[in-house]
């Protein structure tokens, strides 16, 4: 899990994002796309095309970090591009990266058997 600090905003870079971009190039993103600055201490989530992976940038004061998820199963539960600019909170971050739809949660997919 991604040590968040309570007072960090989260948001999501609603729409797709190529997930071949790395720290520079999502940081871009957000000075562009979002308007916003990427090195002022909030978490900027994005998702890919296919939905089962989700990269996140965040600059903790010290340098930019980049966290990557994909799913085995499932996809990301994302706002469609209409919702415009979207904030979420620590605990819905949490059940998004479990797999769990952050609006309403509940499992989206949960292993029959191990292995």
């Amino acid at each position: 899990m991604i040590p968040v600090p309570s007072q960090v905003r989260i948001w999501l870079a609603v729409g797709q994002t190529d997930m071949r971009r790395g720290m520079q190039g999502l940081a871009l993103q957000v000075q562009e796309t979002l308007g916003r600055d990427p090195h002022a201490g909030d978490l900027y989530v994005f998702r890919g095309r296919s939905g089962n992976l989700i990269k996140i940038i965040w600059h903790d004061g010290l340098g930019m970090s980049l966290y990557a998820k994909r799913l085995e199963k499932g996809r990301f539960l994302w706002p469609s591009p209409a919702d415009g600019t979207v904030s979420i909170s620590p605990a819905q971050l949490a059940y998004m990266l479990d797999g769990i739809d952050w609006r309403n949660p509940r499992h989206t997919f949960r292993p029959q058997r191990a292995g």
